[in-house]
């Protein structure tokens, strides 16, 4: 069965910013004064747990250190800025061309992410060039629920938004973690792994797959690998 829509997840399913994102919450600690320094082994056992802010308070708490992690989660944010306005993304292998094929043969296309709306404006304003913003029927971000992945509610909210039954929509997201919210919401869900859950299970998807295209449309929707 085709789906009648396809819910792209969290950003890493649109490009691969995890080591941008990494030095970006190192340049924040220098300038907060805090002497921290996130290396490459450790961030990605932190990113078993999503939300920038509140990895920033759980660091802070199992150190025994009081910090403002809403501060230091904003410097953080206008150093990554900084590097996609500076440096540019991409698009990971395949998005452009699903999403494509979806608009022409008519089935709804979403950006389903708890993010904040600051960095889903960034990263939309980045990838333009590649994937222009009008590709998206519905775009979300983290101010929309009470509570963000792996929590279902943005994925609910994003059904009720384009009025959609949850086993007529192909989520595809990028992380286990993520991966559980639009399970959790009923949602038949791909795995994409970027960079950081490469190797990693993605227990309850359909499959894990390491490019997209326009051959996803016809993936099996009843079948949980």
């Amino acid at each position: 069965m085709t789906p009648a829509a396809i819910f792209l997840g969290a950003i890493g399913t649109l490009t691969e910013t995890s080591e941008i994102q990494r030095l970006s919450f190192n340049a924040a600690f220098e300038e907060a004064g805090l002497n921290w320094k996130w290396m490459k082994p450790d961030y990605r056992k932190m990113l078993l747990k999503p939300g920038g802010k509140a990895r920033i308070a759980r660091y802070a708490e199992a150190r025994g250190e009081e910090v403002d992690a809403a501060h230091v989660h904003g410097l953080k944010v206008k150093h990554f800025r900084r590097s996609v306005e500076e440096l540019g993304v991409l698009p990971r292998p395949g998005v452009v061309e699903l999403l494509e094929a979806a608009r022409a043969h008519g089935i709804k296309r979403a950006f389903v992410t708890s993010t904040g709306a600051d960095t889903v404006e960034l990263i939309l304003n980045g990838l333009d060039q590649h994937l222009p913003r009008a590709l998206f029927d519905l775009v979300t971000n983290g101010a929309m629920v009470r509570r963000g992945k792996p929590d279902p509610a943005i994925y609910q909210h994003a059904l009720t938004e384009l009025e959609l039954a949850p086993d007529r929509v192909l989520a595809i997201e990028d992380t286990p973690e993520s991966a559980a919210a639009a399970i959790a919401a009923g949602i038949p869900t791909l795995g994409f792994p970027g960079e950081e859950a490469r190797g990693r299970d993605f227990p309850g998807t359909l499959a894990v797959v390491d490019t997209l295209g326009a051959d996803i449309l016809n993936t099996d929707m009843g079948r949980v690998a």
